[in-house]
C-alpha cells in the first residue's frame, strides 16, 4: 500500500487537494469574486476604426498648357513600402495630433478627462505656478543671462502624446490601405477626433505634396500688397500734398500754356515801351528846341494823333491851342506892316501870343508827361509779368521733380499689382484645375468612422471564464506551495518512511462523514460553508 502511494502521483495529487482544499477553496473563492468585478471596475474603451487608400501616384509627361491629342500621356506609379509607410508616419505624426486637438479644445471640447488629482492642482497651477514663473523665476534667469524657455502649453502636449498612446496607425500587409484604430472612452468624440484627424490629413498632406503654393501663401502675400500698396499710395499723396497739385501733367501743360501766353503779352509790352520811349525821347527834345524858340516862329513836329483800330483821334486842345497861335502870329504878321512895334496894339497883340504859346508848350509838356507815366506803367507791367514768368518756371520745376517722384512710385505701384495679379492669376488656375480633377491628392478616406455602441473592453464573457480559470489554477498552486513548505506527518506511512518507526497506534483514523449543507445552493450562506467544509 506503501509503494502504491508512492508510485501514484494522481494520488498523492487528490490527497494534496484534499488537505488543502479548505485554502484552495477560500483561495479560489476570493480570486472568482475579484474576476466578476473585474469588469465593472475596468473602465469601457470603445475601438473606433477607419481607413485611408492611398492610390497610384500620377505623373504628369506633358505641359499643363499645352495642346495636345496623344493618347496615356500620363503615367501612374503604384505606391510602393516606403510611400505606405511615409502616409502611416505622416498620418500618425504628433504634430497632425496637436493640431486636431488644438482646434476641437478650441471649440470646447476635450477628449479625455483630467483625474481628480489633477483637477485639484489645477487652480493651484493656475493662481500660483504658472505667475511665479512668468513674473519671478524667467526675469531671474533672464537678468542671470541664462535661456528662457518660451512658455509651452503642458496640458496640450500631454494630451497629446496620451492621444498617440491610444492611437494606431497600421499599413494593412499585402495592399494600399491604411488602418486607424482609435481607442477612446467617449465614442462620440473618438469618432469626432477621427474625422477631424483624417481632415486635417488630407489638408496637411495636400500641402506636403503638392507643387502647388497653398493658399496660406496666398493670402499672405495679399496682406503685404495691402501693406506695401498703402505704404506706396501714402507716399505718392504725401508728394502731392507737399506740392500742392493733384496732376502734376495737367498744371505743367497749364503752366507751359500760360508762360506762352504771358511772353506774347510780354513782347508786346516791350514793343510799346520801346516805340513809346522813342517818341517820348523826341517829343522833349522837339520841347527843349521850341522852348529857345523866337516868340513868332511856331512849329512842333508832332501832331498828338494816335490810331486805335484803324481810327484816327486826335488831341482837339492841342489843335485849338495850334490854331490860336498860327492865327495870332499871323495876325501878328499883317499889323506889322501897319503898326509899329512898340506900338499898344502891337504889344497886346504880342502878349496875347506870348500866352497863347506858353499855353500850348504847357499842354505837350503835360502831353509829354502823360506818355512817361505810361511808359512808367508798361515797365511796371513789365516787370509783372516777367516776374510771373519766373514763377510759372519755378512751379514747373518743382512739379518735373515731383513728376520724377511720381514716376517712380507709379511705376512701383504698377510692378507690385502685376505680381499680385500674377498670384492670383496661380492661385485661381490652380483651384480651378483642382475642382475640375476632383483633387490632386491620391490620398482617399476608404471608410469613416462610426460611433461604435458596444465597448470593446472590457469583454465579460471573455474576462469571466479565463478569470475563474486562472482562479482555479492559482488556488492548486496556493495549495501545492502550502504542502511543500508543510513538513507535518499527515500518515502514519511517513512516520516509518522517514524515521523508520512502527506505528502502534492511529488516534481518529476514520474521519466522521460531513455532514451536508444545509443552506439554499447558490446563496451566501452556502458558500461560506462549503469553503469552510
Amino acid at each position: 500500500m506503501d509503494a502504491l502511494r508512492t508510485e501514484n502521483h494522481l494520488y498523492e495529487f487528490f490527497s494534496t487537494l484534499f488537505a488543502n482544499r479548505r485554502l484552495i477553496k477560500r483561495v479560489f473563492l476570493v480570486f472568482a469574486a475579484f474576476t466578476l468585478l473585474l469588469p465593472l471596475l475596468l473602465r469601457e474603451s470603445f475601438e473606433i476604426t477607419a481607413e485611408v487608400m492611398v492610390q497610384s501616384k500620377k505623373v504628369a509627361q506633358t505641359e499643363a498648357n499645352s495642346a495636345t491629342l496623344q493618347q496615356e500621356t500620363d503615367k501612374f506609379l503604384p505606391p510602393t513600402l516606403a510611400d505606405m509607410e511615409t502616409e502611416s508616419s505622416i498620418l500618425s505624426s504628433p504634430e497632425l495630433v496637436r493640431e486636431t486637438l488644438d482646434t476641437l479644445r478650441g471649440e470646447g471640447l476635450v477628449l479625455k478627462d483630467d483625474g481628480l488629482l489633477n483637477r485639484l492642482l489645477a487652480p493651484l497651477r493656475e493662481h500660483l505656478l504658472v505667475p511665479l514663473r512668468a513674473q519671478v523665476l524667467d526675469p531671474l534667469r533672464s537678468a542671470l543671462g541664462l535661456t528662457v524657455d518660451p512658455p509651452r502649453d503642458s496640458r496640450l502636449d500631454k494630451l497629446t502624446l496620451e492621444t498617440l498612446e491610444d492611437l494606431d496607425v497600421v499599413p494593412l500587409p499585402g495592399s494600399n490601405v491604411i488602418s486607424v484604430h482609435y481607442r477612446a472612452s467617449d465614442p462620440a468624440l473618438g469618432t469626432l477626433f477621427v474625422n477631424r484627424l483624417l481632415d486635417t490629413y488630407l489638408v496637411r498632406r495636400q500641402a506636403l505634396h503638392s507643387n502647388d503654393l497653398p493658399e496660406a501663401f496666398y493670402e499672405q502675400k495679399k496682406t503685404q500688397y495691402q501693406e506695401q500698396l498703402g505704404g506706396l499710395e501714402g507716399q505718392r499723396l504725401a508728394l502731392l500734398e507737399r506740392i500742392r497739385a493733384a496732376n502734376p501733367e495737367e498744371e505743367i501743360t497749364f503752366r507751359l500754356n500760360a508762360i506762352n501766353q504771358e511772353e506774347q503779352a510780354l513782347n508786346l509790352y516791350r514793343d510799346r515801351q520801346l516805340e513809346n520811349q522813342r517818341w517820348v525821347d523826341y517829343l522833349q527834345n522837339s520841347l527843349a528846341v521850341a522852348r529857345k524858340a523866337r516868340l513868332t516862329d511856331y512849329g512842333f513836329p508832332y501832331t498828338f494823333a494816335s490810331t486805335i483800330d484803324k481810327v484816327a483821334f486826335e488831341d482837339r486842345e492841342i489843335r485849338q491851342l495850334g490854331d490860336r497861335l498860327i492865327e495870332q502870329i499871323g495876325q501878328y504878321g499883317a499889323e506889322s506892316d501897319v503898326y509899329r512895334s512898340d506900338s499898344v496894339p502891337m504889344q497886346n497883340l504880342y502878349a496875347q501870343i506870348s500866352r497863347t504859346r506858353q499855353q500850348f508848350l504847357q499842354v505837350v509838356s503835360n502831353r509829354i508827361s502823360e506818355r512817361t507815366k505810361d511808359l512808367e506803367i508798361i515797365a511796371g507791367v513789365i516787370a509783372q509779368k516777367t516776374a510771373r514768368i519766373d514763377e510759372y518756371q519755378g512751379r514747373i520745376r518743382e512739379l518735373q521733380d515731383a513728376q520724377s517722384g511720381l514716376r517712380q512710385l507709379n511705376t512701383e505701384i504698377e510692378a507690385l499689382h502685376q505680381a499680385f495679379f500674377t498670384y492670383t492669376q496661380r492661385y485661381e488656375e490652380s483651384r480651378s484645375r483642382s475642382q475640375l480633377e476632383g483633387g490632386l491628392s491620391n490620398a482617399k478616406v476608404l471608410s469613416r468612422p462610426f460611433e461604435p455602441t458596444e465597448a470593446s473592453f472590457p469583454k465579460p464573457l471573455l474576462i469571466i471564464p479565463l478569470g475563474l480559470l486562472t482562479a482555479l489554477l492559482l488556488a492548486v498552486a496556493v495549495g501545492y506551495i502550502r504542502e511543500f513548505f508543510d513538513h507535518r506527518f499527515k500518515h502514519p506511512e511517513q512516520l516509518l518512511r522517514q524515521l523508520g518507526l512502527p506505528v502502534l497506534m492511529t488516534i481518529n483514523a476514520e474521519q466522521p462523514s460531513a455532514l451536508p449543507n444545509p443552506h439554499k445552493p447558490g446563496s451566501l450562506p452556502w458558500i461560506r460553508h462549503w469553503a469552510g467544509d
